[in-house]
């Protein structure tokens, strides 16, 4: 009986860590999103205003979902790979991104979604379309594979 609980109590904590060890990649990988959105669509609308877009969501959807899919994907990428994530992973969740843009602007060409909500659309979705990448890596995204990947770099033993 106690070798039972031993074994339930065992499975929760890695459990538990698991989950952890998700939640603290997914957010890593938020923050240079937002990080991204929040500066380049500063600039963005700067720039818009420059040429008489006071409203460029509005005035420039086609523009401003493409503007806002490489302001939040370029700055996550980039902490991907200076965590020196694998490839492919990266390549998965980057390619999240653009694919998200696609389906909002066939949307919207389809008149299925207003055109001025695209890049809004693009802001709200971007994060939680990242999960689908992750849960297709499970084993590398709560640690149960033993990599690179959640390392953040090579080991201090290897330098």
């Amino acid at each position: 009986m106690e070798s039972q609980v031993g074994a339930v109590i065992t499975l929760t904590v890695r459990r538990r860590r698991q989950v952890a060890h998700f939640l603290r990649h997914y957010f890593e990988m938020c923050l240079p999103m937002c990080i991204g959105f929040a500066l380049g669509d500063v600039v963005y609308f700067w720039l818009a205003r420059q040429y008489g877009y006071p409203d460029p969501f509005t005035q420039l959807p086609e523009l401003s979902v493409l503007v806002v899919t490489f302001n939040m994907t370029a700055p996550m990428t980039a902490w991907m790979l200076f965590r020196r994530m694998p490839r492919r992973p990266t390549a998965e969740m980057t390619a999240a991104m653009p694919i998200l843009a696609i389906v909002l602007l066939v949307l919207g060409w389809l008149a299925v979604v207003p055109k001025g909500d695209l890049a809004l659309l693009e802001h709200g979705l971007m994060m939680p379309v990242m999960l689908v990448p992750m849960f297709l890596r499970l084993d590398d995204y709560t640690g149960r594979t033993s990599h690179v990947l959640h390392t953040g770099g090579p080991s201090r033993a290897g330098r």
